[in-house]
């Protein structure tokens, strides 16, 4: 009675948010047959974080504590990251999104933080590094005689080792990779991802010095700083390089900057070490070895009667605060390093999400000063609640063990149990959970449409809009499909004024306004702010160095931008675009007749060994006078499924091209289809049989010099590679708001 009870305690689950629970955080058995409710899967993690209170009193009252968890998280008011609400009570038992490592200047050092990531990423976390100790290529290496290979390639290896880890099957392997501005290696740095088919699992970010940007400033040259030895190592013209950072961001969002003197200056800990990196986000600053444990308040229920209830979130903080800290305590770290350094600094990350609903419930635009004002006062009163929730805990347990030598240490301060305690990170996953917007980003659109696998084409609407338009007696669903094609309601008549400049998306708001919202939670934000800022396609490269001046200007820590279409495919946008226009393909690939052509006695060919998982695949492709002709597969292991699926796969190709259809529509049909035995890594990954095909037939177009006929399917961040459904960008990374998918989790 008791779970049926509290199965039905659980009101405003999305049909959303049901999917991204069932696929991604209930418990299952070894067939994957679902073995809990929602309802059991708070239920399990507010008893386990409960009962670390016995630790520190052996009479603590765990059961009210539990209940008070269970109903935080229940009305969704406040949800942990997503490790916590997987792993908690479970066998696994790591409870924390980041971790930041050391990669120091040796082979030893490397491939031990190799090492180290895969645990960590196998425990369902995500890592950071800094690789600007690394000596610059071509760098003597006394041990061999021999010369460095630099950062760049060892990234790499990091890179193919997160790609043969699948944490834990909920959780994808994600990296931060930062380098120092004023590392030798710049330069190849800010270029290293101008070709998207690398370094897929790293965010890539720049650390920015206060002497580079006073030189930027200057238009005057800074020096670069060997790490092997501390000795200059040349200079760098400073506008130079920063214009080539505003361009590479320009053109496919990376990379990022983080201002690392920043960083440092608000480090709470500096006694203990310098901050090189964040997690892969870039809101979570941390020493090596060092994590954070995350949670979000979600403000849009914390409105009544058309304003904050600030009593209400007071009572929040305090319990997701004393939820967080006793998260440190139960954690099962994947490391011991992780362990003793995340026990001696105690930070935690308590952050929000619904903003954008609280804005809209209170009446408020986003890009109005009233809502950056509110931000400031709304962030004010979270941190400084937060710390005062943290000083009544170390009355009780303790300051964190670190405390002396901190900056908190002064004469007549009281003691705090944790290092930090406020970080705004992107909600993703939590906040499609709780049916609530994004972080502190504004609406992603108020209609979409959804291309699903099977070509079908859906309209979202965003609640509060359809709730409004039905009450004030103009809604349609004709009405919200037109919208969709905007993906704004700007530009529409139908819907009122008022109501239009209440729903800006954000793609209705400058950059500037994105600014000006993060720097307003920056201010009084212990750790940093995860924001995109969006710009439409046709900004310009002087828009987007505007913007990172203007972040440093306004006391940012870091900024990310993303440029819309800016990827190499858009598969799914918020607004109706032309077709891109496509150049006519070579004469010798294309046959615009409708009958289907007949095969003569002679054909001219090309055989391409693929490696699959099911084995060497050959596939002959042969060309009549017309072009392309044929496929033919031939299975290195005879016989069984994979070779009979390969000989459907040339016969629909061989007709296809018969019958007219270009090479470029048969590779994007079949490319990056996967299965579960794909082969390889980086470039030669083959996915599947089907993946093998494309990529030989993309290896004949290149070798016969049509390479142009045909590009590389990437996936852009426009839709979900899982569901189809509709992504949004926020802090470097892209979540499906429909089934979960996160490409930084």
């Amino acid at each position: 009675m008791k779970k049926a009870a509290e199965k039905g305690a659980i009101s405003g689950l999305s049909k959303n948010a049901l999917t991204v629970l069932e696929k991604r955080y209930l418990k299952r058995d070894t067939t994957g047959k679902t073995l809990e409710t929602p309802a059991d899967m708070f239920r399990r993690v507010a008893t386990t974080i409960a009962q670390a209170d016995l630790r520190f009193n052996d009479k603590a009252d765990v059961k009210t504590l539990s209940d008070k968890f269970y109903d935080l998280m229940t009305h969704f008011e406040f949800l942990p990251n997503s490790p916590t609400l997987m792993n908690a009570g479970r066998e696994l038992g790591q409870l924390s999104a980041c971790f930041v490592l050391p990669v120091g200047d040796s082979m030893e050092e490397i491939f031990e933080s190799v090492k180290h990531t895969a645990l960590i990423h196998k425990s369902g976390g995500g890592t950071g590094f800094s690789f600007a100790r690394l000596r610059p290529a071509n760098d003597v290496v006394m041990s061999t005689t021999g010369i460095s290979s630099g950062p760049l390639s060892f990234m790499k290896v990091f890179d193919v080792a997160t790609e043969t880890i699948k944490q834990g099957g909920t959780r994808r392997g994600a990296n931060m990779a930062i380098l120092r501005v004023d590392h030798p290696d710049i330069m190849d740095f800010i270029m290293c991802k101008a070709d998207q088919r690398h370094l897929n699992n790293f965010n890539i970010s720049v650390g920015i010095t206060e002497d580079f940007m006073k030189a930027v400033d200057t238009d005057s040259d800074y020096t670069l700083i060997n790490p092997r030895d501390k000795k200059p190592a040349g200079t760098q013209n400073a506008r130079k390089v920063f214009s080539r950072i505003v361009k590479q961001a320009w053109e496919n969002g990376e990379p990022g900057i983080i201002f690392l003197d920043r960083l440092n200056k608000h480090n709470p800990t500096p006694h203990i070490g310098e901050i090189e990196s964040t997690n892969p986000c870039g809101e979570q600053p941390l020493l090596p070895y060092e994590s954070c444990n995350l949670g979000s308040i979600n403000l849009g229920k914390l409105v009544i009667h058309g304003r904050v209830n600030w009593e209400r979130l007071k009572e929040v903080v305090h319990l997701a605060v004393h939820f967080l800290d006793n998260v440190i305590e139960v954690n099962n770290y994947p490391l011991e390093q992780i362990d003793q350094m995340t026990r001696s600094n105690r930070k935690i990350g308590l952050g929000v999400m619904g903003w954008a609903d609280m804005l809209i419930a209170l009446g408020i635009a986003y890009n109005s000063e009233e809502a950056v004002e509110l931000g400031g006062q709304v962030m004010k009163f979270i941190d400084d609640e937060a710390k005062v929730a943290s000083r009544a805990l170390a009355k009780t347990r303790g300051a964190f063990p670190n405390f002396k030598g901190s900056i908190y240490d002064r004469p007549g301060a009281e003691p705090i149990r944790n290092a930090t305690v406020t970080t705004i990170a992107p909600t993703g996953t939590i906040s499609i959970i709780a049916n609530a917007s994004s972080g502190v980003e504004p609406l992603f659109a108020v209609s979409y449409v959804r291309q699903v696998m099977d070509k079908n084409i859906l309209v979202e609407v965003n609640p509060h809009f359809e709730r409004i338009a039905k009450a004030e007696g103009f809604y349609s669903q004709e009405l919200m499909e037109r919208i969709a094609e905007h993906g704004t309601v700007h530009g529409i008549d139908e819907v009122p004024e008022g109501v239009r400049e209440l729903f800006v998306t954000a793609h209705d708001i400058t950059p500037e306004e994105h600014v000006y919202m993060q720097a307003a939670f920056q201010k009084y934000t212990d750790n940093a702010v995860s924001k995109t800022v969006n710009f439409p396609n046709h900004a310009t490269m002087d828009d987007v160095e505007k913007v990172y001046r203007l972040a440093y200007e306004t006391n940012c820590k870091g900024v990310t931008i993303y440029r819309d279409g800016s990827r190499d495919e858009q598969v799914l946008s918020t607004g109706k675009k032309e077709e891109p226009k496509v150049a006519a393909p070579a004469p010798v690939y294309e046959d615009k007749r409708s009958v289907k052509r007949e095969r003569p006695k002679a054909l001219k060919g090309w055989t391409y060994q693929m490696q699959t998982g099911c084995g060497p695949l050959y596939i002959t492709i042969n060309e009549d006078a017309s072009g392309l002709f044929e496929v033919f597969t031939t299975m290195g292991k005879a016989g069984g499924c994979a070779a009979s699926q390969c000989e459907a796969i040339g016969r629909m190709v061989s007709l296809a091209w018969r019958s007219g259809v270009q090479a470029r529509s048969v590779v994007k049909q079949l490319l990056g289809i996967s299965c579960h035995s794909p082969s390889g890594f980086g470039d030669n990954k083959v996915l599947s049989c089907s993946d093998a095909v494309a990529k030989a037939i993309q290896s004949h177009l290149t070798i016969t010099g049509h390479a142009d006929v045909v590009e590389t399917a990437v996936f852009d961040k426009g839709a979900c590679p899982e569901c189809g459904g509709v992504v949004e960008h926020e802090g470097g990374c892209a979540v499906c708001r429909v089934c979960g998918y996160s490409e930084c989790a």
